[in-house]
């Protein structure tokens, strides 16, 4: 009998990371890091984890959405699942009854990434290697097997991959040697959430310079005195070598993004990160007019790789911010990744979730060994939250990524998290479970 998939489990996992105002932000002020937890399960005794990320409420909505893809999955012979995770993938956002509720966007396309990321972990554990290296050691024509290019081909041809790819194919193992032995590299932003102390920024952004971060990001879009003030201090804090990004979190306007990047530039930011709507790639577009030579950056509220491709046909964005669970999954990430070579902008990925971490540093990985083959001013986002509930967290060392070797995609909770932190039934919120409904 062949292996087939016998089950897809959702669970609802929250975090209270409000009780500390770890992630606040100007539009998120009291989040609960989230995971709709996927778990894949195959008839002879195989596992692949993944999650879509989420803030608290509506965690339960995700939840729901990967419940209503599973019979899509349940029943699938593995072998030919793993065999074709591009077809794979377009089964879970071309049902069209499902796809009816984007297309390709929100909640149900989040829920196809969690499954997607299951479905490489699950090949990554079969295959003993890590999902990076996976994705690194196949060969161009397969990489490009994993791309619909229905509505890129005006930006982006099969052709045009195949010839990046097959560029970076001559350095791989060299790449791979460099990128195990010094990593990839990180920047963080710990000491920049907006719910902290002006001491607590000023002590943590000291911190992070001592550990090797040559870039660190501050949350703005508050109070513009607030804003002036808390850059201040972080620069004072750093020095003039370190650079420091900005992220407004969507909560300007166009000309008001204009108005205040201008009022902060004395402070030499080099990024602003979702300056406005994320949906707005016009108003991006003159926002980058309006901040130069501040950078824009933006990409992780994306719905989809045709979002992507609009935003670099536009012009709107200087650093693009892809994140591991909004598009579906690995495999539209791998699409991202080539339409951001194609066009020359570095990918500098989003992190500050739960699990993102662990999970986008293997896009940053295989990007550099087998896409982009450069690290120049591209950078991991690194939160320190959370990592301990994972099985393989992610490991820095002197402001660096350093490389997994476990195999899989890394998003593979401890039991005992997992059920700790279920909701509203597990220790953490048994107590108070409206705590984490705020």
């Amino acid at each position: 009998m062949p292996e087939v998939i016998t089950a897809v489990e959702a669970a609802d996992i929250r975090f209270p990371t409000s009780r500390a105002l770890d992630g606040s932000d100007a539009m998120n002020p009291e989040p609960d890091y989230s995971a709709a937890y996927v778990t894949l399960r195959t008839s002879e005794g195989g596992e692949g984890h993944g999650l879509a990320f989420t803030i608290g409420r509506g965690n339960e909505v995700e939840v729901a959405a990967i419940e209503a893809l599973s019979s899509l999955v349940v029943g699938l012979d593995v072998e030919e699942l793993l065999s074709d995770l591009g077809a794979f993938s377009r089964r879970l956002t071309g049902d069209s009854q499902l796809r009816w509720l984007g297309p390709a966007k929100g909640v149900v396309h989040m829920a196809a990434a969690a499954i997607v990321n299951a479905a490489w972990d699950l090949y990554g554990r079969r295959e003993q290697k890590p999902v990076w290296r996976l994705l690194s050691e196949m060969t161009p024509e397969q990489l490009v097997a994993l791309v619909d290019f229905r509505y890129l081909r005006d930006a982006l041809t099969p052709a045009e991959a195949l010839e990046i790819l097959r560029a970076a194919e001559p350095g791989r193992a060299e790449r791979t040697r460099l990128l195990l032995e010094h990593g990839y590299p990180a920047y963080t932003t710990t000491p920049g959430w907006l719910g902290y102390t002006d001491a607590k920024l000023v002590r943590l952004s000291e911190e992070a310079v001592a550990d090797g971060f040559t870039q660190i990001k501050l949350k703005v879009g508050a109070d513009a005195a607030d804003d002036e003030r808390r850059l201040r201090l972080a620069r004072e804090a750093v020095g003039p070598g370190v650079r420091i990004a900005l992220d407004a979190n969507q909560a300007w306007g166009v000309a008001e993004a204009v108005e205040r990047v201008a009022a902060l530039a004395v402070h030499d930011p080099y990024w602003i990160e979702e300056p406005t709507s994320p949906d707005d790639i016009l108003g991006h577009a003159a926002v980058r007019r309006g901040v130069a030579p501040v950078k824009v950056a933006t990409g992780e509220h994306c719905h989809n790789q045709v979002m992507f491709k609009q935003l670099l046909q536009a012009g709107a964005v200087d650093i693009l911010q892809l994140d591991a669970s909004r598009v579906a999954g690995v495999t539209e990430n791998v699409a991202v990744l080539l339409l951001a070579a194609k066009f020359g902008v570095p990918v500098c990925p989003h992190a500050g979730g739960v699990g993102l971490c662990e999970m986008v540093q293997h896009l940053s990985m295989f990007d550099y060994v087998a896409v982009s083959a450069t690290t120049e001013n591209r950078v991991i986002e690194y939160v320190d939250h959370l990592h301990e509930h994972f099985t393989d967290p992610v490991r820095i060392r002197d402001g660096h990524y350093l490389a997994p070797t476990a195999p899989g995609i890394g998003a593979r909770l401890h039991a005992r998290s997992a059920a700790d932190h279920t909701y509203p039934d597990g220790p953490v919120w048994a107590t108070d479970p409206e705590d984490g409904a705020k």
